[in-house]
C-alpha cells in the first residue's frame, strides 16, 4: 500500500482570501460568506461546504463581480 492510499481525503477548502470585512448585510466583501457561514465553516461537512460555496457564487453574481 502506498502512502497516498492511506492519506485522508482533502476537505473542501475555505474560500477565504484574507480580506475580512463585513458589509451592511453581514457578508464578507472578500469571500462573500455571511458571518454565520464563516463561523460555522469548520463544523460543516463537505456537502455543507459546497452549499455555502454555491451561495457565495450567487452573491458574487448579484454583486457583479462574477460573470459566468
Amino acid at each position: 500500500m502506498s502512502q497516498d492510499d492511506t492519506a485522508a481525503p482533502r476537505r473542501v477548502g475555505s474560500p477565504c482570501v484574507s480580506v475580512c470585512l463585513l458589509d451592511g448585510q453581514d457578508v464578507c466583501v472578500g469571500c462573500f460568506r455571511t458571518a454565520d457561514e464563516i463561523t460555522d465553516w469548520v463544523m460543516l461537512d463537505d456537502p455543507g461546504r459546497r452549499k455555502v460555496l454555491e451561495l457565495t457564487r450567487e452573491r458574487m453574481r448579484e454583486a457583479g463581480v462574477l460573470f459566468e
